[in-house]
C-alpha cells in the first residue's frame, strides 16, 4: 500500500484518484488530446484515461501523491505495467484500433487545487521493446 495514501479511508483515496484523473483530463484537453474513455476495464485490468492524440491511441496512468516520487518507476511497478498494456491490447482487439498507441504517465504531487503535475509521454516505450 502506497505511504502516502495508508492512513486514508478506501473513500477518501477514491476520492483522491478521482480528483487527480479530473486534473489529467483537464490537462490532456489541454494539450489538444481527445478523451475516449475513463476508468476502463477489462476483467480486474483498468485504464485511468484513454485518448486520442492525432494518429496515435494513449493509455494514460495517472497517480496521485502528496509527495513528489524520486522516479516514475516509484509509482508503476513492473506488474502495473504488464496490466496495463494487457488491457490496452484487449481494448485495441475488442474496438479493432488499427492506430499506433503509446502510454503515458501523469504523477500529480500535492494536495486537491494544488498539485504540480509531472507528465510523462511514452513512459513505457524502452519496456515495449
Amino acid at each position: 500500500m502506497d505511504q502516502n495514501l495508508s492512513r486514508k479511508s478506501p473513500t477518501e483515496k477514491m476520492k483522491t484518484g478521482q480528483d487527480g484523473e479530473d486534473v489529467a483530463v483537464k490537462f490532456l484537453t489541454d494539450k489538444g488530446l481527445t478523451i475516449l474513455h475513463r476508468n476502463w476495464r477489462m476483467w480486474h485490468k483498468e485504464v485511468d484515461i484513454i485518448a486520442r492524440d492525432g494518429d496515435e491511441i494513449v493509455f494514460v496512468e495517472v497517480k496521485t501523491r502528496r509527495v513528489e516520487p524520486v522516479h516514475a518507476t516509484d509509482v508503476i511497478t513492473q506488474s502495473k505495467m504488464k496490466n496495463l498494456i494487457a488491457a490496452a491490447s484487449a481494448y485495441i482487439t475488442m474496438n479493432k484500433v488499427s492506430l499506433d498507441c503509446r502510454f503515458d504517465v501523469i504523477i500529480l504531487t500535492g494536495r486537491a487545487g494544488k498539485y504540480s503535475i509531472n507528465y510523462i509521454p511514452n513512459a513505457f516505450r524502452q519496456y515495449l521493446r
